[in-house]
């Protein structure tokens, strides 16, 4: 039997983590700004695996490295996951239009320009 009764309800809980994380220099968090890409769980002998794959706003980041350590954290404090894996990739390459529109109203409230 599968520990994961839902994975969509397991997406979602991940995605409202995920929401707590921010770019330090865009007032968006980084799931609306469009740098989450995938995230997909897999099962092994009862244990949780998280997969996470994200990209940056510029290959540059100079926060890059603290960024994919709180996705991780931040995935892994999901009730059943027991691990979490973030990949980073830059293809395709992140750009504005990949903002939400929730994301696009916080930077407009906000007065942030991208």
């Amino acid at each position: 039997m599968s520990i994961i009764e839902s994975k969509e309800a397991l997406k979602e809980d991940v995605i409202k983590r995920l929401k707590s994380v921010y770019d330090p220099e865009i007032p968006v968090n980084i799931y609306d700004l469009g740098l989450i890409y995938k995230i997909d769980f897999e099962e092994k002998n009862n244990y949780v695996y998280a997969n996470v794959e994200m990209t940056l706003t510029s290959p540059a980041c100079p926060v890059a490295e603290s960024l994919v350590e709180q996705v991780k954290y931040v995935t892994q404090t999901a009730d059943i996951i027991d691990e979490a894996y973030v990949h980073l990739v830059f293809d395709p390459p992140w750009d504005p239009s990949m903002i939400s529109d929730d994301g696009k109203d916080i930077m407009a409230a906000s007065g942030a320009h991208i």
